[in-house]
C-alpha cells in the first residue's frame, strides 16, 4: 500500500510514530478558544498520539514557523525517510531519534546514524566495536563497493560531526538527509535482498527442495 500522509481529521494514515497504516481516533484537546483548536490522533496500532493545531493564532505564539494554519506539532515533522522494515530492532530507536531531531540538530542526527551503523555491523558479521575495522573485514569477505562507500560515508560524517570546526552540518543539513537514505540502502542490499531471495527459495515445492539437498550432498 502506498504511503498515506498524516492529515488533520483523516480517518487513517501512516502513523508518524510506528509508520504503519492505521485507523486514527481523534480527540479534541482544545476547541473554539481564540480561533485555536488542538486535536490528538491516536494510532490504532501503537496507540501513540500525534498532536495537531488548527488556527493561525499559534504562528504568533511559538518560536517555530508552521507551514500553515494546520500544523502537526508532535511528533516533530521530519523530511527524513522512515527506516526500512528490515532495520534490526536494536537500531530503530536511534534511527527514529535521529529522524526526530534532524531539523533542530543535524550534527546530533548524524552522530546517531553513525551509532546505527555501528550496531548494524553486529548483524553483518562485525564486532560492533570498531566500525572502520568491521567495514574492512566485510570488504575482505566480498562487501559490495556501493555498500562500503555508503557505510564509510555515514561513519565519517557522523564522526566528524562531533568535532567542532571540522564539518559544520548546520550549514548544510542536506548532507544529513542523505545519510538516512544511505542507511536504508545498506539495509536493502545486506538484509532485505538476501531475505527476499531466501523467502523465494523456501517457497519452492518441498520435493524440489529435498532434491536439491540430496544433489548437494
Amino acid at each position: 500500500m502506498d504511503h498515506v500522509a498524516p492529515e488533520l481529521h483523516k480517518d487513517g494514515f501512516n502513523c508518524p510514530h510506528c509508520n504503519a497504516y492505521a485507523l486514527m481516533t481523534w480527540q479534541a484537546l482544545l476547541s473554539g478558544n481564540m480561533h485555536l483548536s488542538v486535536w490528538a490522533a491516536f494510532c490504532a496500532r501503537c496507540n501513540a498520539p500525534s498532536i495537531w493545531v488548527d488556527g493561525d493564532t499559534l504562528s504568533r505564539r511559538l518560536v517555530f514557523e508552521p507551514p500553515g494554519p494546520v500544523t502537526q506539532i508532535y511528533p516533530a515533522e521530519s523530511t527524513a525517510p522512515m527506516h526500512s522494515d528490515d532495520l534490526p530492532e536494536d537500531c530503530r530507536a536511534d534511527y527514529r531519534e535521529a529522524r526526530t531531531i534532524v531539523r533542530f540538530s543535524p550534527r546530533g542526527a548524524a552522530a546517531l546514524l553513525r551509532l546505527v551503523i555501528q550496531k548494524l555491523c553486529l548483524h553483518l558479521g562485525g564486532s560492533g566495536e570498531d566500525i572502520n575495522k568491521d567495514i574492512g573485514l566485510m570488504v575482505e569477505n566480498g562487501l559490495p563497493k556501493r555498500v562500503q562507500e555508503a557505510m564509510d560515508t555515514v561513519r565519517i560524517v557522523g564522526n566528524e560531526a562531533v568535532h567542532p570546526g571540522v564539518l559544520n552540518l548546520n550549514d548544510d543539513p542536506v548532507i544529513v538527509d542523505s545519510l538516512f537514505k544511505l542507511v536504508n540502502l545498506i539495509v536493502e542490499r545486506m538484509l532485505t535482498e538476501p531475505r527476499q531471495e531466501n523467502d523465494l527459495y523456501r517457497s519452492l515445492p518441498p520435493k524440489k527442495l529435498k532434491g536439491i539437498e540430496q544433489r548437494d550432498k
